[in-house]
Order: C-alpha cells, then sequence, then structure tokens
C-alpha cells in the first residue's frame, strides 16, 4: 500500500472495507492511518517490494486506488519503476477508475507481471470495461465484487480472469446466487477462469 485512502465514486463503495479497516488501523495508532482514509501517499513504502525477496503475489494498494484523480502521475510511474525493478513479484492493481487508467496507460511500463483490473458491481458501470481493455496490461481481470445486481450484458473479449464476490461486513446487501451462475456459465463459455470467494 504506497498510499492508502479514497473516496467514494460509485454504490460498491457504500459499505468500503478499506475504509473500516482504516479507521480502526488509526484509532490501534497505525503510522499509515494517521489520516484514517483520507488519500495519503507513504513514500516510505514504496520500495517494500524490492526488499522481498521470496516471490509472491501482490495486491498493490488494497486500501486505496492507485488511478485516483489526486494521485500525481509522478507517483503512479514510481510505483511502475518499483514493479518493474522487482519483477520476480506479480503484482495485481485493481481500479475504479479506468477512465484515468486508460489516459495514462501509454506513459507507463507495462510488464507480463504486472496485472491490471477493474470493479463493476452492476450494470451501470460496465463501461469501465472498455476503458480497461485500453491499457497495455498484459493480463487484464474483472473484479466483479461487490456483486449488487445481474450482468446479463457483460462481454468477456480481451478479458483474462473475472472474480466475483458478495459484500462483507455490517450492512452486506444480498448477492442473489443466479447472477453469480450466470456469470460462471459466460466465462466457461469464453474459457476465461472464474474466482468465487
Amino acid at each position: 500500500n504506497p498510499l492508502t485512502g479514497c473516496t467514494k465514486i460509485s454504490p460498491g463503495c457504500k459499505n468500503c472495507y478499506a475504509e473500516r479497516m482504516a479507521k480502526r488501523s488509526q484509532a490501534m495508532g497505525s503510522r499509515n492511518y494517521q489520516n484514517a482514509f483520507k488519500l495519503t501517499l507513504h513514500e516510505h513504502a514504496l520500495e517494500l517490494p524490492l526488499t522481498w525477496k521470496k516471490p509472491q503475489t501482490i495486491f498493490v494498494n488494497s486500501m486505496s486506488d492507485l488511478f485516483h484523480k489526486d494521485v500525481p502521475f509522478e507517483f503512479i510511474a514510481r510505483v511502475f519503476d518499483v514493479m518493474n525493478r522487482a519483477n520476480w513479484h506479480r503484482y495485481q492493481l485493481l481500479t475504479k477508475r479506468p477512465g484515468r487508467l486508460a489516459s495514462l496507460s501509454s506513459r507507463l511500463p507495462w510488464a507480463p507481471h504486472i496485472w491490471m483490473g477493474t470493479s463493476v458491481e452492476n450494470e451501470d458501470y460496465l463501461p469501465r470495461i472498455d476503458e480497461l481493455r485500453k491499457c497495455g496490461a498484459l493480463v487484464k481481470f474483472l473484479s466483479l465484487e461487490p456483486l449488487l445486481g445481474p450482468l446479463p450484458k457483460l462481454g468477456l473479449d480481451d478479458i483474462d480472469w473475472v472474480i466475483v464476490g458478495g459484500e462483507s461486513g455490517p450492512k452486506a446487501r444480498e448477492m442473489k446466487p443466479e447472477w453469480v451462475t450466470a456469470i460462471r456459465d459466460k466465462c466457461v463459455a469464453a474459457n476465461v477462469p472464474f474466482f468465487f470467494k
């Protein structure tokens, strides 16, 4: 997490797990969460992957969104620089802001070990997938979570992996099993790996 904190932009953000965790971490006195869930860049965390010698899969910014409008391009470029230097790891980045991702993509050094995904919680946000397709990542994935409605118009062209999950925690909204099985069936038909949380 080279940055923490975010702002809500769509219905999937309503019961944000990261916001809840950030407030808990702030209450426990954690250095990175002094600002709770206010967007905060962490220079000291940028080069941590270089110190981890055992190859691992790293979910970059599980507590934020690297492509938030208030994150300077220079900082994003530094994150990509570290990911390219520490190339024995696999990185998974996820954004709810694929429009900004698409606009910056040509300026970023993509490599096969840097995977890029976008979140889609209901049919209103399917256009995010078209923006994701414009980026230079060799592996593109979808995080259909928290799944808040059916996705009958979901298209899987140029998508390499689909993750589906419901909402968890207090006030979690319902996810219907038939929404999930319809997505699974589309993935099977398209030969796209499907992971259900």
